[in-house]
């Protein structure tokens, strides 16, 4: 099992900034990667960005490449989520997600929902125009 926190969210205006903090714990030592979706109002949850274990491979989607840089500090089991020039179409929930015990890494997997193997209990993002 594997047991993740997300803090960090809250309300901005826009333009600013915010980082997304997700602590993992449990059986963490066989992750291939993790990764950030959101889900706002009325919509489906929508992939955001992802990184791999060791940190040398990212990718984001295209709404938020620019303004969003996702990080980990393995040595905390945490995955950080900088979020820049935020705008009001960001506001969601903000979800992080693990993916253990795969067979291998696949970009494929790495920016889809089931990809993912444990999801926390997400933390809200307002921004305001």
């Amino acid at each position: 099992q594997v047991q993740l926190v997300e803090s960090g969210g809250g309300l901005v205006q826009a333009g600013g900034s915010l980082r997304l903090s997700c602590a993992a714990s449990g059986r963490t030592f066989n992750n291939v990667g993790m990764g950030w979706f959101r889900q706002a109002p009325g919509k489906e949850r929508e992939f955001v960005a992802a990184i791999n274990w060791s940190g040398g491979w990212t990718h984001y989607a295209d709404s938020v490449k620019g303004r969003f840089t996702i990080s980990r500090d393995n040595a905390k089991n945490t995955v950080y989520l900088q979020m820049n020039s935020l705008k009001p179409e960001d506001t969601a929930v903000y979800y992080c997600s693990i993916s253990v015990d795969r067979a291998g890494f696949s970009i494929a997997a790495m920016t889809s929902l089931t990809g993912y193997d444990y999801w926390g209990q997400g933390t809200q993002v307002t921004v305001s125009s």
